[in-house]
C-alpha cells in the first residue's frame, strides 16, 4: 500500500467514526470487564486505551470488573475450595472474605492503574461505596434439577448512583467492583454481569457492553461449533436463555434485563480482539452479539 493510500485509508476510519461520535457524545456506556481481556497484558494495555479514547471523545465510561481467576487463584493458596452452580459461584463466610479482598483491595487497583497510565481519569469504587450496591441473597437454585444454596451470592434490589455521578461529572471514569451489601449489612459476592446490567439501567445508559471469551451467542451451539448470532430481540432472548449454561446464564441475563429496563442496546464481545470495544462503538458493521428491545 502506497503512503497515500495508507493515509487514505485511515481518513476513511476516521470519517466512519463520524456519525457514532456524534451519536455517543455525552452519553453514558456501561462496560462488563472480564475474561481474558483481563488477564493478557496486550488486551488490558488496549481495554484500558480503548477506555481512555472513549472519555475524550465525550462518552462517559462506567467499568464494572469481575475477578474470577484471581480468586480461584488466591482460594487455591489457601487451600478452600472453588464450588460453581449456575455459572455462579458458592460463596461462604470464609469465600466472602476472599472475595472482598481480592476485588476490591487487589482488581480493582490493578483496573485503576491500566486506565491511568493513559491519562490520570479512572476512580475505583466499591457498591459498598455511599450504598451504591443493595442487594439480596439469591437463596437456593435449581440447577439442572437439584436446589443449590448458593451462600452469599446477591441480586441487585436497589442502586444509588450519586457516587457514579459524581465521579462522572469530574470527568472521570468509575472502576467499579461487583461487591453488594444487604440492608442487614452482609457482604454479598454479585455477578460482574448482573452489576453492570443494573447500573446501565440506573444510569439510563446508552449501551451495555459485555467482554466474554467468545465471538457471541451461538445457535445451534455443540459444544465446538455454531452459527453467530450477530442481533436478536429481547424477544428471541427470552425464548432462548433458559436453554443456554454456564458463564454464558449471567452474561445473557444481564443484557436481557438491560434491554428490558430501558436500555436501546446491549452487546456480547469477544474481549480477546484488541480494541473489540472501539470496534462495537466507532463502525457501521459492529462486532459480536447485539441485543435490542
Amino acid at each position: 500500500m502506497s503512503a497515500s493510500a495508507a493515509v487514505l485509508a485511515k481518513a476513511a476510519v476516521l470519517v466512519e467514526a463520524l456519525p457514532w461520535l456524534a451519536r455517543f457524545s455525552g452519553r453514558t456506556l456501561v462496560v462488563k470487564y472480564g475474561g481474558s481481556a483481563m488477564a493478557d497484558p496486550g488486551l488490558r494495555s488496549a481495554f484500558a486505551e480503548d477506555v481512555v479514547f472513549l472519555r475524550y471523545c465525550g462518552i462517559s465510561v462506567v467499568v464494572v470488573h469481575g475477578g474470577g481467576p484471581q480468586i480461584t487463584a488466591h482460594l487455591d493458596r489457601l487451600g478452600l475450595p472453588a464450588v460453581f452452580a449456575g455459572g455462579l459461584r458458592v460463596t461462604t463466610p470464609e469465600t466472602i472474605d476472599v472475595v472482598r479482598m481480592v476485588l476490591v483491595g487487589q482488581v480493582n487497583g490493578d483496573v485503576v492503574g491500566d486506565i491511568n497510565v493513559h491519562g490520570p481519569i479512572a476512580v475505583g469504587l466499591s457498591g459498598e461505596d455511599a450504598h451504591l450496591l443493595t442487594g439480596v441473597r439469591r437463596g437456593p437454585q435449581d440447577v439442572e434439577g437439584d436446589l443449590v444454596d448458593l451462600g452469599l451470592v446477591g441480586d441487585i434490589v436497589d442502586v444509588r448512583p450519586d457516587a457514579v455521578h459524581s465521579v462522572l461529572a469530574a470527568g472521570h471514569v468509575p472502576v467499579v467492583a461487583s461487591i453488594a451489601r444487604s440492608d442487614a449489612g452482609e457482604v454479598l459476592n454479585v455477578n460482574a454481569d448482573t452489576v453492570a446490567a443494573a447500573l446501565a439501567v440506573s444510569l439510563g445508559a446508552e449501551k451495555l457492553v459485555v467482554l466474554t471469551d467468545v465471538e457471541g451467542l451461538y445457535a445451534d451451539w455443540d459444544g465446538s461449533t455454531g452459527d453467530l448470532m450477530s442481533e436478536l430481540t429481547a424477544a428471541d432472548l427470552r425464548a432462548l436463555v433458559q436453554h443456554l449454561a454456564g458463564g454464558m446464564v449471567p452474561k445473557m441475563q444481564a443484557c436481557l434485563h438491560a434491554v428490558e429496563g430501558g436500555v436501546p442496546a446491549a452487546h456480547v464481545l469477544d474481549g480477546r480482539v484488541p480494541h473489540a470495544l472501539l470496534l462495537e462503538v466507532f463502525t457501521d458493521s459492529g462486532v459480536g452479539t447485539m441485543v435490542t428491545p
